[in-house]
């Protein structure tokens, strides 16, 4: 049985008279540790389907099991419970708190657990030190750089030890170089925590680091590279007449 299983989701808004189908019946299956990556236009649903798995939304049909947990049955308290323990969120913006320094803002998903303050200062030091930024933990998020924020806000998804990280559009708002040593950084976290990790992004070459890619389109998922995928044969060129 995979991690992730998603049968038949489809999410729909209404504005005015028109309705939008961002996800239209869509399936997947996720494996335990394995790097997902979803492209597509703005407003095709990526970041609604991140959601939804992220159990922030919920479908209009259709379900998502993970780890043989039904998230789309369960009642509003069972999945607040369910999402601080089993999931961790990467944002574009970072999303760090002001006033908090980076220990501080790592440590928030862990007060949400019942677990004491050796413990978590254990995990939170674990934490800094995979994103290599164990002598920043007294820093606020004003005396850190981009990059450095982005490593803070990874610390804080992986730092509950969860079962699935999704990242939308991690690498957005950061320079080349510092997008590479993120996506090295996530690459590694992924290999090394044995992590499940989805990814929303607009960078191909981003994209390209994940086990399997996958785009949407009008409603539908398609994989457009990685593990079993297999091109479309293309039609040789019919000859001019001559």
């Amino acid at each position: 049985m995979s991690l992730i299983e998603i049968k038949n989701v489809t999410r729909q808004y209404h504005k005015g008279d028109e309705t939008i189908t961002p996800l239209d019946a869509v399936s997947l299956d996720i494996e335990q540790g394995e790097f997902i990556s979803l492209m597509g236009a703005s407003g095709t649903g990526k970041s609604t389907l991140l959601n939804l798995i992220a159990s922030i939304d919920t479908p209009d049909s259709g379900s998502i099991v993970i780890d043989g947990t039904d998230i789309t049955q369960l009642s509003r308290t069972r999945l607040a419970d369910w999402r601080a323990t089993n999931l961790g969120y990467i944002f574009q913006a970072h999303n760090l708190v002001p006033v908090l320094t980076a220990y501080e803002n790592i440590e928030l998903p862990l007060l949400l657990l019942p677990m004491n303050r050796s413990e978590r200062r254990k995990r939170i030091e674990i934490a800094l030190t995979a994103v290599d930024l164990l002598d920043r933990a007294n820093h606020y998020p004003r005396q850190m750089s981009g990059g450095q924020e982005q490593r803070v806000g990874i610390a804080r998804a992986i730092v509950a030890h969860p079962r699935v990280v999704v990242a939308d559009e991690p690498t957005g708002d950061l320079d080349p170089d510092t997008s590479g040593q993120i996506l090295d950084l996530l690459k590694r976290l992924q290999e090394q925590l044995n992590v499940t990790l989805l990814m929303v992004t607009h960078d191909v070459a981003a994209a390209q680091i994940a086990d399997r890619q996958f785009r949407l389109d009008h409603g539908k998922l398609v994989q457009t590279g990685g593990d079993g995928f297999t091109p479309a044969a293309v039609a040789e060129p019919t000859p001019a007449a001559g």
